[in-house]
């Protein structure tokens, strides 16, 4: 069965350019051209898939990705603009799982859906074949339940920031390359956006699990002159 992926943009000339390289390669393809007709689709359609622009009239990109995140994980591509870091951070820190900047080459657009859906794929996999729970000295990872705890308070992430979260704390002590990271999560090679895309979720993972986010205690940085690393400790 074909996924369906929701493409969300006030522009018609974008929304039709990626329906038909997606529908060339076999997704079922739904256009909404607001945030508020997003979330109308989202209460009657099986979404596999969003891509979201973040600059839209009515309700936004930002504030739709916040309302799909109180009740769904479903991966979510954000579009941005060229240039703008802060939105790209914005974007990130809302729930988007990826980002790609406007102008866009489309076939890295279906690069990155594919790899998505990949990765949610494997992701799944995963959950039922695991159900362990990770205990690292009051911050709980139920893989089985996607739930994260901080000394018995529950803690809301993203996918990805699970993934993360997840991957580091499995490898307690072990130090990752921002590289690495997205390798490990995302299942792609690292391309020139990766570490500031991992850095993005690694920050928004600490403002969420740490008492203090500049004095981290679960998810140290170890700096070299050339990049950063990071080390889950308990």
């Amino acid at each position: 069965m074909a996924k369906t992926i929701l493409v969300v943009d006030d522009d018609a000339d974008i929304r039709e350019v990626i329906h038909v390289y997606l529908r060339n390669e076999g997704y079922h393809v739904i256009e909404a051209e607001d945030g508020i007709q997003a979330l109308e689709y989202l209460q009657k359609e099986n979404v596999d898939l969003m891509i979201l622009d973040l600059m839209m009239p009515r309700l936004d990109g930002v504030q739709t990705c916040l309302k799909i995140r109180l009740a769904s994980n479903i991966p979510i591509i954000m579009l941005t603009a060229k240039g703008e870091d802060q939105d790209k951070i914005t974007g990130l820190s809302a729930g988007a799982d990826d980002y790609i900047t406007k102008p866009f080459n489309p076939l890295e657009l279906v690069a990155r859906v594919k790899a998505q859906l990949r990765r949610q794929q494997l992701n799944t996999k995963q959950e039922e074949e695991s159900s362990a729970v990770i205990r690292l000295e009051g911050l709980e990872i139920d893989r089985s339940r996607h739930l994260v705890t901080v000394r018995g308070r529950e803690v809301s992430l993203t996918p990805t920031e699970f993934s993360i979260l997840e991957l580091l704390a499995s490898h307690r002590g072990h130090v990752f390359g921002t590289d690495q990271i997205y390798e490990g999560v995302w299942k792609d090679p690292a391309l020139y956006y990766s570490e500031n895309t991992v850095m993005a979720h690694i920050r928004n993972i600490r403002e969420k699990i740490e008492e203090n986010p500049k004095t981290p205690r679960y998810i140290k940085t170890v700096c070299s002159p050339l990049s950063d690393s990071f080390d889950e400790a308990g």
